[in-house]
């Protein structure tokens, strides 16, 4: 399986794209719904994307939770993601049921408050 196909990658860069146009236009940034859920099989982390950088597109958006409890909105490498192994040595998966059901704020929230990513 694919860990990002490309459609899921077009979408992230999309809303890249379009908060990279509203910075340089002063205006405030879109606090996107998730586009997909990573996550290690044998481990505790968990990664909600949201969007790559405009310029950088190993580079995404989203809240990271790398199973220690603090879970963080910010930026990860999407290579370093690839690269992860967890315990038994599986690689990152993608919840292919995952549906988004609200903006990556709200996913923070509810993670802050239960010490962990819960999606």
């Amino acid at each position: 399986m694919d860990l990002l196909p490309k459609s899921i990658l077009d979408q992230l860069a999309a809303n890249g794209r379009t908060n990279q146009d509203r910075i340089e236009a002063g205006e405030d940034t879109f606090d996107f719904e998730p586009v997909v859920k990573l996550f290690t099989p044998d481990a505790g982390a968990t990664w909600l994307l949201s969007e790559t950088d405009a310029e950088d597109p190993d580079i995404a958006h989203g809240l990271c939770d790398l199973g220690l409890g603090f879970p963080e909105i910010g930026s990860v490498r999407l290579s370093e993601i690839r690269a992860v192994r967890g315990r038994l040595g599986l690689p990152v998966e993608r919840d292919l049921h995952f549906k988004a059901d609200g903006p990556l704020s709200a996913y923070a929230e509810r993670a802050r408050a239960a010490g962990g990513i819960v999606a």
